[in-house]
């Protein structure tokens, strides 16, 4: 249940800081760090969870761990006012990693990440059959300095 009204604090911000950095961090980690109880934070989290903030926990792996892989950046354009159908659609593909929106020629700049050419191949067909993209332009990412 996603409460608009909430607004996350200090506190809060200073748990999600942490969370970034190590997800995995236990709820007494999290108190000690933050010089707090460790029920103020699980309930926290609880409303964190609860009001749709944070969206889930992750693993963040080194970006050269897997060169096999295929990355890259789409840069969408979007027909008239379809851009949050858009993103919907998108978000379904798990082969997208990151979506941001954007201003200027494009609307939507997504990060793919696939395992193979045939997969990579496979999610661009899907992207450009989605109602409301217009327009694309993808790039490999060939090596991240």
């Amino acid at each position: 249940m996603q409460d608009a009204k909430y607004i996350p604090d200090e506190l809060d911000r200073r748990i999600i800081a942490h969370l970034r950095h190590d997800g995995r961090a236990s709820l007494s980690k999290l108190a000690d760090a933050l010089g707090v109880a460790r029920g103020t934070v699980q309930s926290r989290l609880d409303r964190l969870i609860q009001t749709g903030t944070l969206l889930g926990f992750t693993v963040r792996v080194r970006e050269d761990y897997d060169d096999r892989s295929i990355n890259a950046v789409m840069m969408i354009e979007v027909v008239g006012k379809s851009t949050t159908q858009v993103i919907r659609q998108l978000r379904g593909l798990p082969e997208i990693r990151r979506l941001h929106t954007t201003n200027g020629n494009w609307d939507l700049v997504a990060n793919i990440r696939a395992a193979s050419l045939s997969d990579f191949d496979r999610v661009l067909r899907e992207v450009r059959m989605i109602d409301g993209i217009s327009n694309s332009e993808t790039s490999l990412l060939l090596s991240s300095v």
